[in-house]
């Protein structure tokens, strides 16, 4: 346990011999103050258990230091017992009590009395001292807490990315992509409006992991990856990687021409990329194939047709040449397919 201080104040040394005599203890540090002015500013760089107020003194009288004690936020919880030889009467006391006071002692003191009366204090203020103890340990366990409560949500957003994303890529994985295409499906249905689906491939990709290792085969998925976001940029468009060199791009609210549009763009930027691929059958550098459909949800079995059509599309485009997309209708009544075709753009919506 600390050391306890106690202010003493009175004008004559002879007093503050005596209560200094009777503070004799190795857990108390009595600190004197020979007038009120002196005590006021001693109150202001300690932390006293207790003060001890003579009543008469030259110039600021006690009753004066406690008011300005009690009109200080620092020192205003400081209990204050008065020391005084005045037996005025009953109408001193009341005006030691009004000003702050706590108690009052008479000279000569007893020191049984006094040491009981002061002993009171030094308890409260031990019981003080702990109670603020336990309140920092408190706060300090609370800030420990809040700490790993924010490492908990870091681990938890970390954790919910990983199961959502490509680990390689960054974009979506094939289970989010699922359950975003599910979503989408559904609120198609509802505002009966067109859902555009694309499949994407990288031609001769396993060729071009033979020739250059899989670490460029790594960085080629990054940048294809990179790119096919910047192209399908609207917030509703959601792209993911579903394979090894496979990629899907949804397209909300999109119409066949609009979706046809985003597909030759995406060809179009991937070709510009300029990757280096010597193992290429059909070019220089790395291109893709995009199947391409389009559909306005309804039925349930909708939903596989809306895929199977895109799946046709990649395999007609693979089969016709390569870099090129191919546009397969769900009613097999509109196929098309081309290596470079200009459309309107869609609205950025």
């Amino acid at each position: 346990m600390g050391i306890a201080k106690i202010l003493i104040v009175d004008d004559r040394l002879e007093n503050l011999l005596t209560l200094e005599s009777l503070l004799d203890a190795p857990d108390i540090d009595p600190i004197r103050a020979t007038s009120g002015i002196e005590a006021l500013g001693l109150t202001l760089d300690h932390d006293f258990a207790l003060v001890l107020l003579d009543v008469q003194m030259p110039g600021m009288d006690g009753y004066e230091v406690a008011e300005l004690m009690r009109g200080n936020k620092k020192t205003k919880h400081i209990p204050i017992i008065f020391i005084t030889a005045d037996f005025r009467g009953e109408a001193q006391v009341f005006k030691g009590y009004e000003s702050g006071a706590v108690d009052y002692l008479f000279k000569p003191l007893d020191e049984m009395v006094f040491q009981g009366k002061v002993g009171v204090f030094i308890e409260l203020f031990r019981q003080r001292e702990a109670l603020h103890q336990k309140t920092r340990e408190l706060d300090r366990k609370l800030v420990e807490l809040e700490e790993v409560q924010q490492q908990l949500e870091e681990t938890n957003e970390r954790l919910r990315l990983l199961s959502t994303t490509d680990g390689l890529t960054g974009l979506l994985n094939k289970r989010q992509f699922d359950a975003i295409f599910d979503e989408e499906w559904m609120r198609s249905v509802r505002n009966k409006s067109p859902l555009s689906l694309l499949t994407l491939d990288i031609d001769d990709f396993k060729s071009y992991n033979d020739t250059y290792g899989h670490m460029a085969g790594d960085d080629c998925l990054k940048k294809v990856a990179f790119t096919l976001s910047e192209v399908a940029r609207r917030y509703a468009d959601k792209v993911a990687r579903v394979g090894g060199e496979e990629f899907t791009v949804l397209l909300p609210d999109t119409e066949v021409e609009g979706a046809q549009y985003v597909a030759e763009m995406l060809r179009e930027a991937i070709f510009e990329l300029a990757i280096p691929h010597v193992g290429s059958r059909i070019a220089d550098c790395v291109t893709t194939s995009i199947g391409v459909s389009t559909l306005i949800p309804g039925r349930e079995d909708a939903k596989r047709a809306l895929l199977e059509a895109a799946d046709v599309g990649l395999y007609r485009a693979k089969e016709k040449g390569r870099n090129r997309w191919c546009y397969e209708a769900t009613d097999s009544l509109r196929p098309s397919c081309t290596a470079a075709l200009f459309f309107p753009e869609r609205g950025d919506e």
